[in-house]
């Protein structure tokens, strides 16, 4: 794990740890609306200080996106089985704006339906995730999978694409919070990625309305997901997701590659 760090020296290690971070960081909440630039998103994790004219909420997101990529390192690091405690702490680091409503608990399930509208050609779709009933069994489900896919010790990078773009597309689909599934799921699916020593997997903000066109045509295809039912049904409509994830690696590697070329320069 995390061999994309190896035969860096310190300062370059830590360094590209910190683009990661802040390139993650950023496009993810940004995806979700969160309006600071790469660069001030940077400016507020490094110097822990707010940019004038912009929201607290869009600071205080980018924050508790850090401190869940941290929660991220910290588990792979341990080499321990994900827990649903692991997701509820995940849950609380991203959702930050703590709104003091039963009805839209932080650091545990859904209690409420939540659904989406979508798209396909000249139809409005409403979408519905999974019921809040069936959310306890699904998950258990859901963490089953992650297991197994993290047992397999996929190396090669075709294995590797096939396990993220599947955690994150079954997760997507449950929709267990009622708000942050789309950071959990860009930072657990991430997972067995970075223990098979490559870079993070990380959805450029101007591909959103493709990475969202995407996510759609699959949930379309395969309809809601309720308890007892297959979790990830006709992988073949997995294809155009998988396509679209391979093609966002290329910004992480990129850093991974220049900081590689650093070192060699330097010795």
């Amino acid at each position: 794990m995390f061999d994309f760090l190896k035969d860096l020296d310190n300062d370059i290690r830590d360094a590209l740890l910190v683009q990661l971070r802040n390139l993650w960081t950023h496009t993810s909440t940004a995806i979700e609306g969160n309006t600071l630039t790469l660069g001030e998103t940077a400016f507020v994790l490094e110097e822990g200080l707010t940019i004038s004219g912009k929201p607290l909420k869009d600071h205080e997101e980018v924050v508790g996106h850090a401190k869940a990529i941290d929660l991220v390192y910290d588990f792979i690091k341990s080499g321990t089985d994900l827990t649903e405690k692991d997701l509820f702490d995940l849950h609380k680091a991203v959702q930050t704006e703590r709104i003091m409503d039963v009805y839209k608990p932080v650091g545990d399930w859904k209690v409420e339906p939540n659904s989406t509208v979508i798209v396909s050609g000249n139809d409005q779709i409403i979408f519905e995730y999974a019921p809040p009933k069936d959310v306890p069994e699904l998950m258990q489900d859901w963490l089953g999978m992650f297991q197994k896919i993290c047992r397999e010790n996929a190396v090669n990078k075709e294995a590797v694409l096939s396990a993220y773009a599947c955690l994150h597309v079954s997760f997507v689909r449950i929709h267990p919070f009622w708000d942050g599934n789309g950071r959990i799921a860009r930072l657990i699916a991430n997972i067995p990625v970075i223990r098979a020593g490559l870079p993070p997997i990380i959805i450029p903000k101007e591909r959103r309305k493709a990475y969202i066109d995407a996510l759609s045509e699959y949930h379309l295809a395969v309809g809601t997901v309720r308890a007892r039912s297959e979790l990830l049904p006709e992988l073949d409509k997995l294809d155009r997701f998988k396509r679209f994830c391979a093609e966002s690696w290329s910004e992480s590697i990129k850093y991974v590659d220049e900081a590689h070329k650093k070192q060699k320069e330097r010795n």
